[in-house]
């Protein structure tokens, strides 16, 4: 190739997709926004997901349900953990998109990146721990004992926050997907492209198809009619402003789901066992002893 060919040649500009049971299609609108650096400069055009798009996802979350909150805990570590191993190996390309949308040093990206990394092994290594820590045996005065173990809630809404979008991306996600749920995400509204490219990672770690879904476009939009939707259990408003947080939280009374409200969070920071509890129900079963016979029942 001569020397004024490689001068004339076009780069290849990146196609970003939505990450819907574990394909990756265009927003079912056609629709697409400009997302742009710290610095107001394109990046990329992102796909503009519609009220559709979020049906599907949900489609997609409640099929996939039900294996994985019935895959053993071992195996959801090992596959968290695979995450973990798939972002290692793309680290550069994570950084540069941590950089672009966060307004970072390369330095700093690198050190959020590696957090994410470590974030996706702290909550691997408590998959087959978080039972012992939420359930046990319960003290009761009688012939009989009871022993409450945690279940996954089921399908969960959450809105990643607006202003880390990777290191709080990744900490709302991994949390609720470790304990069995499955997830509909609709990533930062501003800084979407970290989101869609963890996409690519989970389609390539083992993770089955439906269990996390990722949106993207304006998040009321999107968080509109998944807040109201019947077939979701659960919503975590993190990346709603006050006033978004309410009437969420308002449409969410539909059908009873678990809501957790926004609060003040620094990412960086110990993520402790919170989120890992927020989407658990606990299930108790009581057995009779002695005379009582041999029968059990559960509630």
């Amino acid at each position: 190739m001569s020397e004024k060919s490689e001068q004339q040649r076009l780069g290849v500009f990146k196609t970003y997709k939505l990450y819907v049971g574990g394909k990756f299609p265009r927003s079912e609108s056609g629709r697409v926004y400009e997302v742009t650096d710290s610095k107001g400069k394109w990046l990329a055009n992102a796909p503009l997901s519609s009220r559709k798009d979020a049906r599907d996802a949900v489609v997609a979350a409640r099929k996939a349900q039900g294996g994985w909150a019935g895959a053993t805990a071992y195996n959801r570590g090992q596959i968290l953990y695979r995450i973990a191993e798939m972002l290692e190996g793309r680290r550069d390309q994570f950084v540069r998109e941590v950089a672009d949308a966060e307004g970072l040093s390369k330095s700093r990206a690198a050190a959020v990146v590696d957090a994410a990394i470590d974030r996706w092994v702290w909550y691997a290594g408590w998959t087959d721990k978080i039972a012992q820590v939420a359930g046990g045996a319960n003290p009761v005065a009688g012939p009989f004992f009871n022993l409450s173990t945690p279940e996954p809630t089921g399908v969960v809404t959450v809105l990643a926050p607006q202003d880390s979008s990777f290191l709080g991306l990744v900490s709302v996600i991994a949390p609720v997907i470790a304990t069995g749920n499955t997830v509909v995400v609709i990533a930062s509204e501003k800084a979407p492209l970290p989101a869609l490219s963890l996409g690519e990672v989970l389609a390539t770690s083992d993770v089955p198809g439906g269990v996390v879904n990722i949106l993207t476009g304006k998040t009321a939009e999107i968080a509109a009619p998944l807040a109201a939707h019947q077939d979701v259990n659960a919503i975590d408003l993190t990346g709603a402003d006050a006033d978004l947080a309410r009437d969420l939280e308002v449409a969410a009374a539909d059908n009873l789901k678990r809501v957790l409200r926004p609060q003040p969070v620094d990412w960086s920071a110990d993520p402790g066992t919170h989120r890992l509890t927020a989407f658990l129900e606990t299930k108790t079963v009581w057995h009779p002893t002695g005379s009582l016979g041999a029968s059990g029942s559960a509630y």
